[in-house]
């Protein structure tokens, strides 16, 4: 259930950093996951109920600090994976964490419990709570760790090269539509592109068509074919031997910074004066 209530309405009101509904005395008892800026004051509240019984409210405000930070010359390529969930040019692999093989047996177990009671009853509604909270958790901490390591990348470097991905046509593979989900490649990608803009970084998303995985970033030739199954190869044309997803990190990095630098010869300077808005 999700409910959206705006101060025009006098559905809610913000006094002394506590938030009052309409007709109700007490404040709500909230455990603040983070503190408001100053000076701002909630435009709109959103109050939303999750199947496993959590309330939680967003509060929309108008925040004009100005977050961006020290710039750093650092840039790299990031490439996508399932066994590491990226891997970075500079030959750093990243664990992908699993979060729902984790709870996996918990969930199907859950799941099995629900189907046998009797939909309407008690015990049903035990049981299906019961696998709401775990969902509930799976979730929780795939979020958490997304947040965490997105602030992470987009704090050491400046910028920052990623394959525009199709993942909602990915998932369609039936083989590999779980541990994609579970990897949450898409929430990743929607993380650093506005955490870049906060922190004043540039995010570059290339073209998902290029053949990251099948050039060699030594000499530029490119394979016919390279299975998913193969992990490291070697160059026919200079013997260079690759790790799959450093030497594709590597090429994205590449690939990346020319569409850098061609946005910025084909953007003209602003005259003296003006404001970009």
């Amino acid at each position: 259930m999700v409910v959206v209530l705006s101060s025009r309405s006098s559905a809610f009101k913000w006094k002394d950093g506590q938030v009052y509904l309409a007709k109700c005395v007490e404040p709500l008892p909230i455990r603040w996951s983070r503190q408001l800026p100053q000076n701002c004051v909630p435009t709109t509240i959103t109050v939303k109920l999750d199947p496993s019984g959590r309330w939680s409210i967003s509060l929309r405000v108008s925040d004009t600090r100005n977050l961006k930070i020290k710039p750093v010359l650092k840039q790299i390529g990031i490439d996508l994976g399932i066994t590491s969930l990226l891997t970075t040019s500079d030959g750093e692999k990243i664990a992908n964490p699993k979060n729902l093989q984790k709870l996996h047996k918990k969930l199907r177990l859950a799941g099995k419990s629900l189907s046998r009671k009797t939909k309407g009853s008690n015990n049903y509604q035990k049981a299906r709570l019961k696998l709401a909270r775990i969902h509930a958790k799976i979730k929780d901490s795939r979020l958490d760790y997304t947040h965490k390591l997105t602030t992470q990348l987009i704090k050491e470097n400046q910028t920052i090269v990623v394959e525009d991905l199709a993942v909602k046509n990915m998932v369609k593979n039936h083989k590999l539509a779980r541990a994609i989900s579970d990897a949450n490649w898409g929430e990743l990608v929607r993380q650093l592109e506005y955490k870049a803009e906060w922190y004043g970084r540039e995010l570059i998303k290339i073209d998902r068509y290029f053949p990251s995985s099948k050039r060699c970033s030594n000499c530029g030739h490119i394979v016919e074919k390279l299975p998913l199954s193969i992990r490291e190869w070697d160059c026919p044309e200079c013997a260079a031997h690759h790790d799959r997803d450093i030497n594709a990190s590597v090429n994205i990095l590449r690939m990346g910074t020319r569409v850098g630098d061609r946005r910025k010869r084909s953007d003209p300077a602003p005259p003296i004066g003006a404001r970009e808005c």
